[in-house]
């Protein structure tokens, strides 16, 4: 059986690349897996507390915080297009100046959007003085897909996405290298802000859905490989049939 070699090369191509896509999306789960037991301990550890020496992201990101120090409202920055249950709204981000020196930011909560009107904020309350707050430490206050850099400008109220070192450069304020996620104050206020926020490590089925996908497409693609093949074998077998010389007989 002569073995046609651009077919077979494609084939052992298309699995090769199946086959990897598979493994990639297993190591994706796995990887969210192991992050998902990381911030499942993080949460049941005691709160580290913020203070102004600099702590690097990652060895708090993740980590329960806790924070004292006086939110500066003038600093206020809302990123926008961040729905909660179907509803347009806001991230509400200020600095909160701390007690010992240094800032850091802090994602306080979700606020509605006026849909007619994004510019006319809906009312929420700031603590005026010292606060303690608690949350979670994180990269920074959440990403939303941005066509360019224009609705993320600097000294604009109302953002797209909010990066803590271009932030820093912006105010001049010695931020933290993070973002609090806020979970609460203590003791207990009530702002008008949600606070109920997304889950970090999410949609891990779905990697191990790809994954199955992936490798059946390799499997596929060798069983196809394999049909062609005896198809090929038995169609030269009919034809070498079918070319055999015609013998003869003759009478002694």
């Amino acid at each position: 059986m002569k073995i046609r070699l651009v077919p077979a090369l494609l084939i052992l191509v298309v699995m090769a690349v199946t086959i990897r896509l598979g493994f990639w999306q297993r190591d994706r789960a796995h990887q969210k897996e192991a992050l998902q037991a990381q911030i499942t301990r993080y949460e049941n550890a005691s709160p580290q507390t913020v203070g102004a020496a600099a702590v690097a992201l990652k060895d708090i990101e993740f980590h329960r915080v806790r924070a004292q120090g006086t939110f500066m409202p003038e600093r206020v920055v809302y990123l926008d297009n961040r729905p909660y249950n179907d509803q347009p709204g806001f991230y509400v981000v200020m600095p909160l100046k701390l007690e010992g020196g240094g800032y850091v930011l802090v994602n306080r909560g979700w606020l509605p959007r006026n849909i007619e009107d994004r510019e006319r904020i809906a009312p929420y309350l700031t603590p005026t003085g010292p606060v303690e707050v608690e949350g979670i430490a994180r990269a920074d206050a959440s990403r939303a897909f941005e066509l360019g850099a224009g609705g993320s400008a600097a000294h604009q109220k109302i953002r797209q996405n909010l990066g803590v070192a271009s932030y820093a450069a912006e105010t001049g304020l010695p931020l933290q290298p993070f973002v609090i996620q806020q979970t609460g104050f203590v003791p207990a206020f009530k702002d008008g802000l949600v606070r109920d926020w997304p889950v970090p490590v999410a949609d891990v089925e779905r990697n191990y859905g790809y994954m199955l996908q992936w490798w059946g497409m390799a499997a596929a693609a060798l069983g196809f490989g394999l049909y062609a093949a005896r198809r090929a074998a038995t169609k030269e077998r009919s034809e070498g049939r079918g070319q055999e010389p015609a013998h003869s007989t003759k009478d002694a």
